[in-house]
């Protein structure tokens, strides 16, 4: 087995999904394994990674209204906002879902399902510079 690590940078346009798909296609074209595991982890605590549904824009839409509901901005239970209303929110958001995905990587591609792709969530309104690591193992 051989490795490869990058970093890359996200520019996110405030909350919402950033599909990263394609990027991480990119890399894992590049790096010329056949079979093997794509990892990758975001370093921030108020932005997270999910796979999720690729075709239908109203997931993601709908996802949005849940956390909303379930981790509204500004609520009066937290007493962390020093960025904001949207700040401790955002890392209730995080902590619910994940920092890191592992994704097997089979002939030479993502081995994602029809309908995945991979996202960046950005839980903050403005946006953000966001920080991943992408660890590659295959061969």
């Amino acid at each position: 087995m051989h490795m490869q690590q990058h970093a890359i940078v996200i520019h996110t346009p405030g909350r919402g999904l950033t599909d990263l798909t394609s990027e991480l296609t990119r890399l894992v074209t590049h790096s010329g394994y056949r079979i093997g595991l794509c990892h990758v982890f975001i370093r921030h605590t108020s932005a997270s990674l999910l796979i999720q549904e690729n075709a239908d824009p109203s997931v993601q839409r709908d996802l949005e209204r849940l956390f909303a509901r379930l981790v509204p901005d500004g609520d009066p239970i937290f007493e962390h906002d020093m960025e904001g209303p949207d700040d401790m929110p955002a890392h209730v958001r995080s902590a619910l879902t994940q920092s890191d995905l592992t994704i097997p990587l089979d002939d030479g591609r993502l081995h994602l399902g029809t309908w995945q792709g991979v996202y960046l969530w950005e839980h903050r309104h403005g946006p953000h510079r966001r920080e991943l690591t992408v660890t590659l193992q295959g061969t």
